[in-house]
């Protein structure tokens, strides 16, 4: 039986010695690789590598569940699900019933906040200890916070808070000098300022050999770390923790077991706020993870080869792929194009831009409302920003994207990628909000791209806008590549079948390939259906609507939230058309307003009835009831 085979449980872990613990931890590594490797769904690597000692060394000295460990992000939490009895879960890491890529409160008992949106956690922290010190019980609460968290204003929100009020939390910073990409974040450069400056190098060596010349040095260099770490900080310069009232010990090697025990058992018994600052090597263990400069494998979305670390996935062009060509394209030819990134340029396609136009790419860090405003200031002296984002991220800014580039009528250009459904990542990804939240600020433009070749049209056209900003959302799956002949222009919505009357689709950007299958299956039944890609959500093409008007029934069908999305605004639309008869029933498809569990693309959309079999059975439903409806 191998050493991880025998953890099920944190305790199993207190048996253990540190060579058999380093065993333990070798070994752990190469299940993560083979686990992620065997995923259809893939997983994050890097991060996990990274966490593996800091882990074990949590899990000795805190006693989960009752001691609260807290994960931000999510997505180094791997090595913590392996060692609280979840060795198993690993054979469905992130496929449909199976088990989730981050922290999931329904998968355990030792899971608290199922955190992928990154810098939260010392709020959660600090909501938690509030609750700990209010019922009087004897509970530790422990965040981990890296991977380039400390960029996000929350995250330093908490830590104002935490320092003001002296709750009693015990920070790990898990310092690895990345978040996906390296790290763009002042404090970052302070703390490698502060690791290297010379008087801490100078007097760390001086006190370090004078431990070593006294009896029983060895022992002695374990036993006084404390002390050590009070000398280190009396010569280091003022921590910036230090001057928001929480007490700072560190820099720490975070691939030091014991180490890290000792450290963190001091800790633990500090009355406040304490940062234990540890260093650790994202890919760990792993050299294709620890060679790759951008991103160290961080997120496996293609298959795995566990020798040599490359990665294949679908050769078909995606939508970002479009996005960075006309980006390049429009911004060779207009210098007041700048592109801004949340800590993503590889994820959403900026890598070719910055290194094409390094003084016009702004990394901003995990800071989108930030982001959001800063690209609005730019409008406002003339620039053309464009801010790429994830939907699920942007949805974080949607008070700077109303308020700031909305109020101020900016012409700031959001290009969102992994709108619609992301599949993989579960609840906290899916991007089904944006359409619904953008539609309500007024000015905004939307534009929803049914094919790769739109992105461009669409892209090119948004750089025309002035006097309020604009959205272009594609989603993570494949592009649908079409002829020349079959691309849209302008602020136009374009008919791409007409039908005799019965039924209208109006279908908006990746749907549209659904809604022409499902007029081909309604065809076979005898049903003509007309069918429209809507391309632009906000404002609707009245040629559309009008349209839409002439046919007995309406079905609208988007990949995003049902509720207060496109479909109501079109069923607004139509009801207010004044052409002297009744207006049609309309039927409004998209997402329901749940929160879904990850899985393929194609099967939540089947659930929730967005293929082709679903719109034409919602159609074919719909017109019987009609004719129920008039016979009565």
């Amino acid at each position: 039986m191998s050493r991880l085979e025998a953890i099920n449980s944190p305790a199993d872990l207190r048996e253990l010695s540190y060579p058999e613990l380093d065993e333990l931890a070798a070994e752990i590594r190469e299940f993560v690789v083979a686990a992620v490797a065997a995923s259809p769904s893939g997983g994050h690597l890097g991060s996990n590598l990274g966490a593996v000692e800091l882990t074990l060394a949590l899990h000795r000295v805190f006693d989960s569940p009752r001691d609260i460990l807290l994960w931000d992000t999510g997505h180094q939490a791997y090595v913590h699900k392996l060692v609280t009895g979840r060795r198993e879960g690993f054979g469905s890491l992130r496929q449909s019933g199976g088990m989730s890529g981050y922290p999931n409160r329904a998968e355990s008992e030792h899971d608290w906040v199922e955190n992928s949106h990154a810098s939260t956690i010392l709020s959660y922290a600090h909501g938690m200890a509030t609750a700990v010190e209010a019922k009087g019980v004897d509970r530790r609460v422990v965040a981990v916070i890296g991977d380039g968290s400390m960029t996000g204003g929350m995250a330093f929100e908490g830590l104002n808070n935490l320092g003001n009020t002296g709750r009693r939390v015990v920070i790990v910073l898990n310092d690895n000098g990345r978040s996906y990409a390296p790290t763009s974040s002042k404090l970052s450069e302070s703390l490698a300022r502060l690791r290297l400056d010379p008087r801490y190098v100078r007097n760390r060596v001086r006190v370090e050999r004078l431990i070593q010349s006294l009896p029983f040095g060895e022992r002695i260099h374990r036993g006084i770390e404390s002390a050590e770490a009070a000398v280190r900080e009396y010569w280091e310069p003022p921590a910036f923790f230090e001057q928001l009232g929480v007490r700072y010990v560190g820099p720490l090697d975070g691939h030091d077991i014991e180490g890290l025990e000792s450290a963190l058992r001091d800790a633990a018994e500090y009355v406040g706020p304490i940062v234990v600052h540890v260093l650790t090597q994202k890919g760990r263990g792993y050299p294709p993870a620890e060679d790759d400069e951008e991103k160290c494998l961080h997120d496996i979305s293609g298959v795995l080869d566990p020798v040599t670390g490359t990665v294949t996935g679908s050769s078909s062009p995606s939508y970002k792929d479009a996005f960075t060509e006309v980006l390049l394209e429009v911004a060779e030819r207009d210098p007041r194009v700048f592109a801004i990134t949340a800590a993503m340029p590889g994820s959403t396609g900026l890598l070719a831009f910055e290194e094409r136009f390094p003084n016009r790419f702004l990394d901003v860090g995990i800071a989108e409302q930030h982001a959001v405003t800063t690209a609005t200031g730019m409008a406002m002296l003339g620039l053309r920003p464009v801010f790429a984002v994830y939907s699920t991220f942007l949805t974080r800014a949607i008070d700077q994207v109303t308020y700031d580039a909305g109020l101020h009528g900016q012409p700031v250009l959001f290009c969102i990628d992994r709108a619609g459904i992301t599949g993989d990542d579960g609840p906290s990804h899916h991007g089904v909000l944006d359409m619904a939240l953008l539609s309500k600020v007024p000015g905004m433009t939307i534009f929803a791209p049914s094919s790769a070749a739109e992105v461009a049209v669409m892209f090119r056209e948004a750089m025309t806008i002035e006097g309020g900003p604009i959205a272009l959302r594609w989603p993570k799956t494949a592009a649908r590549q079409v002829p020349a002949d079959q691309v849209g222009h302008g602020l136009e919505a374009r008919r791409v079948r007409q039908g005799r009357g019965d039924v209208c689709i109006l279908a908006v950007g990746t749907t549209l390939a659904a809604a022409e299958s499902a007029a081909e299956l309604l065809a076979e039944e005898g049903t003509d259906a007309t069918v429209w890609d809507v391309r632009l959500v906000k404002p609707l093409d009245h040629r559309m609507v009008a349209d839409a008007a002439t046919h007995g029934l309406v079905i609208t069908v988007e990949d995003g939230t049902v509720a207060g999305g496109v479909g109501s605004h079109i069923t607004q639309a139509i009801a207010n058309i004044d052409e002297g008869h009744r207006s049609p029933p309309v039927v409004t498809l998209g997402i329901p307003a749940t929160f879904i569990a990850h899985g393929k693309v194609d099967q939540i959309l089947a659930e929730a009835g967005l293929d082709a079999a679903g719109i034409a059975s919602a159609a074919t439903k719909a017109l019987a009831a009609a004719r129920t409806a008039d016979l009565a």
